[in-house]
């Protein structure tokens, strides 16, 4: 079996997907949430301090990136695991989404 015959099993086992950029992919993607809790972290904080209160949206926001990776995990591997995960996601986004909409109308209703 010569280089280009293990080529093309490996594309065809493989489906024309490299492996390698697959990989990468998902690193970037790890990468990216990570990137976001932090500047979450340091933008609650600054709202916190200088009294602006708590947003909510932001932090509903940043939590959806995760929920979503685990919703498309789980839709593909079917793991428990992955399933609470995405259910405990769905929950914190849902309940920091409702706080945010409910202080948004609150606000309002003061002013």
């Amino acid at each position: 079996m010569n280089k280009d015959e293990i080529l093309a099993r490996s594309r065809a086992e493989n489906k024309n997907r490299d492996i390698y950029m697959l990989e990468v992919l998902n690193q970037a993607s790890k990468s990216a949430v990570v990137v976001q809790m932090v500047l979450a972290t340091i933008f609650f904080v600054t709202e916190v301090f200088a009294g602006k209160g708590i947003n909510y949206g932001l932090w509903a926001i940043v939590a959806s990136a995760n929920m979503t990776i685990y919703w498309i995990k789980y839709m593909k591997f079917h793991h428990k695991q992955v399933l609470v995960m995405a259910v405990l996601y769905t929950v914190f986004v849902s309940l920091m989404s409702g706080c945010h909409i409910y202080n948004l109308f609150v606000s309002s209703a003061i002013l």
